[in-house]
């Protein structure tokens, strides 16, 4: 089909672009779909389930056959709408979804199989035999799973993210949001228009009618001028608002560079969180199809968007066309598509009275009952009064109503309300606080209504904000009333399609109507109905009215599935605003982490934290080589490790003592200024939350740590209480985590180190016991805070400084401490040197254990209450025998694994018998082999006894002995020195 006269394209500029490998020409102005079908490209893509053949549909973001991949390589994407694909010169695009050529795909053979392939087969296939499941149903599934394909290639484009506010939202630039944003800019309000589209104007690109008897772009044009000249109005255009969210915030995609070969160095796409005092939904309606057999033929789509191709872009699907009407609007495509010079061969309304608008054959009171052409239209059926007789068409436009786009209102699960007169679902008022539907959106189909609508809306919104504006001077426009019929789809014996992305007919409906699927949630999940892309847009109200029409309710009675966020497909790595590789996540840098890199420090990720795991030295082959130096190192003279990612949190205020008594299960109000004690958190239903200590250092001061993973947790969680548990109470509480630099200072040779680096303070036994704690200066009056405390077993102190001389402190403590053996240690020899001392950490407490699990049981004070102290002594957690116990291989080469389960030896290895399993597991340079920790039924009473530790997974059969969780100086002795 050659190019049509006017639209809006640059004909002076071509295009050269690719589909399936073949070359073909567009315009600046094109999208994808335009181009290929003024190139006679009508087979566009396959069916997702039965792999049909299938052309474009819509003109939109509501298209669901002609989805494609774009580009190349890495940046390839899949399930793109050719319909709002911009055309620029270069793009290559591919189809998808099938397996061979998009002409000849070997996956057709499924639709020969569709009698198989009904309303819940899924459903009903896979629940047997269930020996299936995992070796065929599973992979098989997988397989078949998605339409495009994945490079898998990392992305090598960059997103980002911004953030506005705005007095007036206006979603959509058609007449209604036009005009919305024209009244707000003038009244001096903050206001941003965000449109999907490339160009402004919406559905007036698509009509032939005028504004002011002048071209309806024309006054689009003066506005856009008048837009360009208003600061305090922000035109989005190609920005998708797809989500709408709590307290007025809406997220929206800007495609930045999409309509671009390459991005260069501009984003490619910008991921906005808009929040708005107030919004106008000007987003406009989507045309619905009538189904009937075989309508889903490359060729036929919606009469609106055979308009829309027609006046827009100049082209028509056909040389020769026709329109299946149930209303006036599709006698409109006729009129338009005639005066460009399109055959019409006739426009089949059904209903009885209709009369022609112009000079085309009409077919009233008649249907189309089916069609001929598998890769491409050829013919229609045209039924009436019983006689049916063949029209050869090449396309055929199908107008069936419209429906308003009202997804973002029902993004906080408003139900949209159906409306007779409309005869469609309207947005529930008030379903979005502040959100106003206009226009289409709103039921206001002609322009002249969508134009007062928009500036109406847009004038209450501001004076809800205090802000007057005066209506605008509308244009003239076309006002006639449309009459449109209930018309949902034509009865028959062949396929008539719903649903054409999920190849979803009438008759699936049918059937989920005769096994009782008929609630819509239930008809949606059993059919597959409005899933994927599509969402519902072109074919949920007809599928709610055939349903309806089979339990004789109306559709008001029968209801409707609500929508949820997003609105069209958005990106991962949008959402993700580029975050990729070393950019995932934020990476937080302990206050050592230079000097560290200086001594060439492996690194681990710890939650957000990078820590040195080890620092290996020249002639060390192996990381447990390092490890094995850095945990002899230690125990024999001093090891440094910097444990700043230890949460903390500082609490002051009078009733600080009494607020930790409610926060830990133990004692904390009876604590001793300059004393630490070990604390233990339980939730609400009485397991382990987390563990740490609690300084005091002052009568209303207090100093706790936590675990370096639930750091966040615990702060939010103390937080909650302060806040909302016992607001009555005097306390203060901040993180203070970034703030100090803290240094585990740990060996027999702890205390002469840290006597060269502090001022004048007595550290003996007598003066500075164990667990305590003090504020003190260090190198010459650097303010720093000490404690006593040690999980390694070994005489040890945690020496605390502000952050930024965190590193400076680590540099001087490793020179003056040389000839003491001064030795950094990472991660890796922390956790041997707590393995060995048996003291628990996050793999123990996992939220799955309890406090007698932990041999922490007498902890849990009855003095008091304390959050899950009652919880608790439950009896059921009270019987729970599994304790933390040691375990060593009796074969000391053989390993031990964490994450094996524990069974009495020779027991049947089964979850009948499952007696425990192993939490944590090292190399023990002090035992001579692997140890591990875990918890065991009756434990307690099994010191001695030898075990199984099963591993399937690696086919390990170790046997262990059971013993006490202290390998290194059960008594203590060292850490009281």
């Amino acid at each position: 089909m050659t190019r049509l006269s006017g639209g809006l394209i640059d004909r002076s500029e071509h295009l050269n672009f690719t589909f399936d490998g073949k070359s073909y020409t567009g315009h600046r102005g094109d999208t994808l779909a335009s181009a290929l079908l003024a190139n006679d490209v009508r087979l566009m893509g396959r069916s997702f389930k039965y792999h049909r053949p299938r052309g474009v549909v819509a003109a939109g973001s509501e298209e669901p056959n002609a989805l494609v991949e774009l580009r190349a390589g890495a940046r390839q994407e899949p399930n793109t709408r050719a319909t709002v694909a911009e055309l620029y010169d270069g793009l290559v695009a591919n189809s998808q979804n099938r397996v061979g050529s998009l002409e000849r795909d070997f996956l057709a053979v499924n639709d020969l199989l569709s009698p198989f392939f009904a309303a819940g087969f899924y459903y009903k296939t896979f629940m047997w035999p269930k020996a299936f499941w995992e070796k065929l149903y599973e992979p098989m599934i997988r397989r078949a799973a998605g339409l495009g394909s994945l490079s898998m290639l990392p992305d090598p484009d960059s997103y980002d993210k911004g953030f506005l506010h705005c007095d007036l939202l206006v979603i959509g630039a058609g007449a209604a949001g036009l005009a919305a944003a024209l009244t707000a800019a003038r009244a001096g309000a903050k206001v941003i228009l965000a449109d999907e589209d490339f160009r402004l104007g919406g559905r007036l690109m698509a009509e032939s009618h005028t504004l002011d008897d002048a071209a309806a772009m024309d006054w689009v044009a003066s506005l856009e001028a008048e837009f360009a000249s208003l600061p305090n109005l922000r035109v989005m255009r190609r920005t998708t608002v797809f989500g709408a969210f709590d307290h007025g915030i809406f997220g929206a995609v800007e495609r930045v560079s999409d309509h671009l070969a390459t991005p260069g160095t501009a984003v490619r796409q910008t991921l906005w969180r808009i929040t708005a005092k107030r919004t106008v939904l000007a987003a406009g309606a989507t045309e619905r199809h009538i189904p009937f057999a075989n309508n889903d033929r490359p060729g036929i789509m919606l009469a609106g968007a055979m308009r829309a191709y027609a006046n827009r872009w100049a082209v028509s699907p056909a040389e020769t066309v026709a329109i299946f009407t149930s209303g006036d609007d599709g006698h409109r495509t006729a009129l338009d598509l005639a005066a460009k010079g399109v055959t019409i061969a006739g426009v089949i309304d059904t209903r009885a009275d209709a009369k022609a608008l112009g000079k085309y054959p009409l077919f009233a009171g008649a249907v189309v009952s089916d069609a001929k052409g598998r890769l491409g239209l050829e013919r229609i059926a045209v039924t009436r009064e019983g006689q049916t007789s063949w029209l050869d068409v090449g396309a055929l436009g199908v107008a069936g109503g419209w429906n308003p786009n009202v997804h973002l209102a029902s993004h906080h699960r408003g139900r949209p309300l159906w409306d007779d007169a409309a005869q469609a679902f309207l947005p529930e008022p008030g379903a979005v606080p502040g959100l106003t539907a206009a226009g289409a959106a709103a039921g206001q189909g002609t322009t002249a209504a969508a134009l007062a609508s928009g500036a109406a809306v847009a004038q209450a919104a501001l004076a809800e904000l205090g802000i007057t504006a005066s209506l605008p001077a509308l244009p003239r426009a076309e006002d006639a009333p449309q009459r449109q019929a209930a018309f949902w789809h034509v009865p028959g014996k062949g396929r008539a399609w719903v649903d054409f992305q999920n190849d979803v007919t009438v008759k699936d409906i049918n059937l989920a109507h005769l096994e009782n699927m008929r609630p819509v949630e239930h008809l949606k999940r059993w059919t597959t109905l409005g899933m994927a892309t599509d969402q519902g847009k072109t074919a949920n109200v007809t599928a709610l009215a055939v349903m309806a029409e089979l339990t004789g309710k109306t559709i008001a009675q029968t209801g409707t599935t609500i929508f949820r966020p997003p609105y069209t497909g958005v990106a991962l790595s949008t959402l993700g605003h580029g975050d990729t590789g070393t950019h995932f996540r934020p990476r937080r840098l302990t206050p050592t982490h230079e000097w560290a890199k200086a001594q060439g420090a492996v690194f681990v990720e710890v939650g957000q934290w990078m820590r040195a795991q080890y620092f290996p030295r020249k002639g060390e082959k192996t990381w447990r080589e390092t490890v094995d130096r850095e945990v002899l190192a230690t125990r024999a003279g001093v090891g440094l490790c910097d444990v700043t990612t230890l949460g903390k949190v500082d609490v002051q205020g009078a009733d600080a003592g009494e607020f930790l008594n409610r926060v830990y299960a133990n004692a904390m109000a009876s604590l001793k200024v300059g004393m630490v004690r070990y604390g233990l958190m339980l939730r609400e239903d009485g397991f382990a939350y987390d563990d740490g200590t609690c300084a005091r250092l002052a009568e209303d001061h207090y100093i706790v740590t936590t675990t370096t993973a639930q750091a966040g947790p615990v702060y939010r969680h103390m937080e909650f209480c302060r806040q909302c548990l016992w607001p009555e109470l005097d306390v203060q509480l901040i993180s203070t985590t970034d703030a100090w630099a803290q240094i585990s200072v740990a060996g027999p040779n702890a205390r002469k180190l840290l006597e060269r680096v502090v001022d004048g303070f007595d550290l003996s036994n007598e003066a500075f016991p164990f667990m305590a704690c003090s504020e003190l200066t260090v190198c010459g009056g650097l303010r720093a805070r000490l404690f006593r405390i040690s999980f390694s077993g070994e005489l040890a102190y945690e020496i605390a400084v502000p952050a930024r001389y965190g590193n400076a402190l680590m540099a001087r403590m490793i020179e003056v401490g040389a000839d003491l053996g001064a030795t950094p240690y990472g991660t890796e020899a922390l956790g041997v040197l707590r393995i060995e001392q048996g003291h628990a950490a996050g793999n123990e407490l996992n939220g799955q254990t309890t406090a007698q699990m932990l041999g922490m049981g007498k902890m849990v004070s009855t003095k008091k209450d304390a959050i899950g102290a009652v919880m608790s002594r439950r009896e059921g957690l009270l019987a729970e025998t599994r304790v933390l116990v040691g375990l060593q291989p009796v074969d000391p080469t053989q390993p031990v694994t964490a994450g094996s389960h524990l069974f009495a030896q020779g027991a049947a290895q089964k979850t009948e018998t499952d007696q425990g399993w192993i939490t944590s597991a090292c190399y023990s340079p002090h035992v001579g082999s692997m140890i591990g920790l875990g918890f065991l039924t009756g434990g307690a009473a099994r010191m001695g006894e030898v075990i199984t530790a099963a591993n399937p997974l690696q086919n390990q059969q170790i046997a262990l002995r059971v013993v006490p969780t202290h390998f290194v100086d059960p008594e203590g002795g060292r850490l009281r020195d």
